[in-house]
C-alpha cells in the first residue's frame, strides 16, 4: 500500500515503532500489514497486538508508548542532517526490496531520495584489497554506472569505497548502505567520499540516528544491498566474508549473482572463485553483468540509458603530452595493474632519467587518471 508524505505527527509515530525495544523487523512488518499504519498499532490493545504477533513485551513497550521521547530526539537529528525518513509505504520505496523476506520497514535517507527508484546494482568485497581488486571495481563501477545503473554498496575500506569511487567519477549514480546511523560516518577515513555521496548520490541506513557501527549490524544491512538490487558483483573476499554473505543472500533474494575470477593462490580471491564454480557469473568486463541482467531491467536500461551527467569511456584522460610525454609512456610500460611499483624500482627502470623529472611524470600521469599512488611510494597502472 503507497502512502503520501509524511506529516511531523506521522513520522513521530513510525520513528517511536522502529525505536520499541526487541520489534524485529518480521514482526513490525506484520504489524504494520495488520494495522495500516503506527498510529493505529499504538491505538491498540495489548491483547491486539498479542494476537497480532508481538510478543508480551513489545505489545506491553507499544501500549507504553516509552519511545516516543526518543523519537522526538531522532527528529531533531533528522533535521540536522538534512535525513529523511522513507517508510515501507511511501512511493519512494524501492520495489524490489518490499519484495525480499524481512525488509526494513523504515529507511534513514541523505541525499537524492530519488535514486531509490532507479535500476540498482550491487558491487561489494573484501576490506583488505589487492591493487588488482581496486582497479577492478572501480573500472567496473564506472563502466556499469556509465551504463545507467545505481552502484549500491556498504561504503566500507576497500572494495566498496573503491566501486563507490568508480561510480562518482564517471558521473554515475551511487548508494551507500550503511551498518550504523545515517549521522555517523564509518569508517571515519571515508568522510570526503560520505559528503560526496550525499551531495552527488544517496546514503541510507535502517538503523537510528546515533547508532553505532556494531558488527552485528553488517549482515543484516547486506541484505538491503542485495535486496534493492538486480544483481550483485563479488570482486574479491574470503571464502566466508560479508561479500560471500552478501551472494548466498542474494541468491535467497532471486537476484543475479556474479564474480571476478582472481589468482588462486590468494586467499581474497577464495570467495568469487567459489562463487563461480557454484554458478556465478564470471566478470571480465562490464558487458558480461549487462548482457545477464534480467530482461525488463536490459528493457529499461535501454529505455532510459546512462545519466546525463555521466563521462563515457572516450571522455577519459589520454596519453600524457607536453614535456613529460616519453617519460609518461615509458612509466606505464612499467607499471602493472596488479602488483605496486616503488619508486626505486622506477628510477632503476629509467636510470637515463632524474628523480624529480620522474615525480613530476607521475604527477601528471596521477592528474590524467592513469596512474595511482599507493602507500610507502608504491604505484600501480589504472586499468
Amino acid at each position: 500500500m503507497l502512502l503520501p508524505a509524511l506529516s511531523q505527527e506521522e513520522e513521530l509515530h513510525w520513528l517511536a515503532l522502529k525505536l520499541i525495544p526487541g520489534l524485529g523487523t518480521r514482526t513490525a512488518g506484520k504489524l504494520i500489514e495488520r494495522f495500516r499504519t503506527p498510529q493505529a498499532i499504538f491505538r491498540a490493545s495489548r491483547t491486539e497486538l498479542e494476537s497480532a504477533g508481538a510478543g508480551g513485551a513489545v505489545a506491553q513497550s507499544i501500549a507504553s508508548g516509552c519511545t516516543f521521547e526518543d523519537a522526538v530526539l531522532q527528529q531533531e537529528k533528522m533535521r540536522e542532517t538534512g535525513t529523511v525518513a522513507v517508510t515501507i509505504g511511501d512511493p519512494n520505496y524501492p520495489a524490489p526490496l518490499r519484495e525480499i523476506l524481512d525488509p526494513p520497514v523504515l529507511l534513514f535517507a541523505r541525499g537524492r531520495v530519488e535514486l531509490l527508484q532507479s535500476l540498482m546494482f550491487g558491487i561489494v568485497g573484501t576490506r583488505r584489497p589487492t591493487p588488482y581488486g581496486v582497479a577492478v571495481a572501480e573500472r567496473l563501477g564506472a563502466d556499469l554506472a556509465r551504463a545507467g545503473l545505481t552502484i549500491v554498496s556498504g561504503m566500507a575500506r576497500g572494495i566498496d569505497t573503491a566501486a563507490h569511487k568508480g561510480a562518482l567519477n564517471a558521473g554515475g549514480n551511487t548508494i551507500a548502505v550503511l551498518g550504523c546511523g545515517a549521522d555517523i560516518v564509518y569508517p571515519s577515513e571515508n568522510k570526503r567520499l560520505a559528503a560526496d555521496i550525499i551531495a552527488k548520490g544517496l546514503l541510507i541506513s535502517e538503523f537510528p540516528m546515533g547508532s553505532v557501527a556494531f558488527p552485528q549490524n553488517f549482515p543484516i544491512r547486506n541484505r538491503i544491498i542485495s535486496g534493492m538490487s538486480a544483481g550483485v558483483l563479488v570482486v574479491e573476499g574470503a571464502q566466508y566474508s560479508g561479500s560471500s554473505i552478501t551472494a548466498r543472500l542474494a541468491m535467497d533474494q532471486g537476484r543475479e549473482v556474479f564474480a571476478v575470477p582472481g589468482n588462486i593462490t590468494s586467499k581474497a580471491s577464495w570467495g568469487p572463485n567459489l562463487l563461480i564454480k557454484q554458478g556465478a557469473k564470471l566478470v571480465q568486463e562490464a558487458e558480461d553483468v549487462l548482457v545477464d541482467l534480467p530482461l525488463e531491467v536490459r528493457q529499461r536500461l535501454a529505455t532510459t540509458g546512462a545519466p546525463a551527467h555521466a563521462t563515457s569511456s572516450a571522455g577519459q584522460a589520454s596519453l600524457p603530452i607536453g614535456p613529460q610525454a616519453e617519460l609518461g609512456r615509458r612509466i606505464l610500460d612499467v607499471l602493472k595493474v596488479d602488483v605496486p611499483t616503488h619508486i626505486d624500482q622506477l628510477l632503476e627502470a629509467l636510470e637515463d632519467y632524474s628523480s624529480s623529472e620522474l615525480v613530476a611524470a607521475l604527477f601528471e600521469l596521477e592528474l590524467g587518471g592513469q596512474a595511482k599512488q599507493l602507500p610507502g611510494k608504491n604505484f600501480v597502472k589504472v586499468w
